[in-house]
């Protein structure tokens, strides 16, 4: 297994980061690549996302889960077809952090586990020609670009103003 972890700190409580990401369907505002996510069930465990990707000439619909979470502090989640990979968004209280005019931050991670060796050509529908390889090659740099327009944007809205907001990318002893 393959792992990515992203964070960022913003500067609200834990618990008004933990409700804005409790809040998936609500991604799609942020992502030129995701154009819809629609829910099934009530946010809980058990409930079931289907997300819809678009980039290129290809049209990709991830389905994840809900596996568990914490109130304010995680939630844990899988993706249930064509690739193996789970993961959970933590959030925990940095207020040291926090600048002068502001009462407290939080620092919000991503953890992603993924098995790269799950995926195949077969679950998308890839033009003649073009190579599961080649698509991931292109998508690797997008993925983080998108990763901090998406963050940049959030911020914004939590915290009601447009700031500089640095994505940490945090290294796994697995993946070095």
């Amino acid at each position: 297994m393959d792992s990515v972890e992203l964070s960022t700190v913003v500067y609200v409580p834990p618990a008004e980061a933990y409700d804005f990401l409790v809040d998936f369907p609500g991604y799609a505002d942020y992502s030129k690549h995701l154009t819809r996510v629609e829910r099934h069930g009530e946010g809980g465990p058990g409930t079931e996302y289907d997300i819809h990707l678009s980039w290129w000439k290809l049209n990709y619909v991830v389905r994840s889960e809900v596996t568990d979470f914490e109130p304010h502090e995680r939630i844990g989640w899988r993706i249930t077809k064509d690739l193996h990979a789970h993961g959970e968004w933590l959030v925990e209280e940095v207020p040291d952090e926090a600048p002068p005019d502001r009462e407290t931050a939080s620092r919000v991670h991503l953890v992603i586990e993924f098995d790269a060796d799950s995926a195949s050509s077969d679950m998308l529908d890839l033009p003649r020609l073009v190579s599961l390889d080649w698509v991931i090659d292109k998508v690797k740099p997008l993925v983080l670009k998108e990763a901090e327009r998406v963050v940049a944007r959030i911020v914004e809205d939590l915290e009601g103003q447009r700031r500089d907001v640095e994505l940490t990318l945090h290294e796994s002893p697995d993946t070095v």
